[in-house]
């Protein structure tokens, strides 16, 4: 494995709306059960339909590179990066073109990418711990540890331990590690945060929803001070602690 600086120039092909609200279906196999996103202080990124695009806060200006069936997106080290199987690498999706060879990626996490036989490599290019098994998603905990999906399973990737619960469709950080959910979810200070498919909903630690705004079906996730949604159709949403749009 090897780090090539200027291996894939990152080119602008389209930038999408922001800011706007988006009503969806999520039915499978549609664009919103497809949406891949990954959160960090510096912005989100996201994929659907093998198009990749990032918007760095505070602006959210989407920018979407010209790439080749993108799998996944995630954050490391502050920069984003998406997983190209047909180029058997990840790479950058905006500032300095960067790209790792990786081999076939199947799903990326902050900290590692996992290739279609769940084996794993860092960032750098290093072998990682991987799993058994094509992995359906992959993140790096709250705890530090990483966890992967596996038919429905999370699977904590260090010793192989199956979290309790199956049927979960998709993984959700929480500050102590990482569940299984059916919806995208944040635990923050303020309470939790949740994407009903129809609304984005701040429950409290009593499970009473506490405030509601309209939404369609996307993923939710935490951008600095703000919670931040992303749509299948490229529409971005920034919020306060108290859902009142930014």
């Amino acid at each position: 494995m090897r780090l090539l600086s200027a291996a894939l120039p990152v080119l602008l092909s389209g930038v999408l709306g922001a800011c706007a609200p988006a009503v969806t279906g999520a039915a499978p196999g549609s664009p919103a059960s497809s949406l891949r996103a990954a959160f960090s202080d510096a912005g989100v990124a996201w994929t659907v339909g093998g198009r990749a695009c990032v918007a760095r806060a505070p602006a959210f200006e989407p920018v979407c590179p010209a790439l080749p069936g993108v799998v996944d997106v995630a954050w490391n080290a502050g920069q984003a990066w998406a997983g190209v199987p047909s180029l058997g690498a990840v790479v950058t999706l905006d500032g300095a073109a960067r790209s790792v060879s990786v081999g076939r990626v199947a799903v990326m996490s902050g900290a590692r990418v996992y290739r279609e036989n769940g084996s794993a490599v860092e960032y750098a290019g290093v072998a990682a711990a991987g799993v058994l098994g094509q992995p359906s998603a992959a993140v790096t905990g709250g705890d530090g540890q990483e966890y992967v999906l596996q038919d429905g399973r999370v699977v904590r990737v260090a010793d192989g331990w199956v979290l309790p619960g199956a049927g979960f469709t998709l993984l959700n950080v929480r500050p102590d590690g990482v569940a299984g959910g059916g919806q995208p979810e944040v635990v923050t200070a303020t309470g939790t945060y949740r994407l009903t498919g129809t609304a984005l909903e701040r429950v409290d630690a009593a499970g009473v929803v506490r405030a509601r705004v309209p939404h369609g079906p996307g993923r939710l996730g935490v951008v600095g001070a703000w919670l931040v949604t992303v749509a299948p159709s490229g529409e971005v949403r920034v919020f306060g602690p108290d859902l009142a749009a930014r």
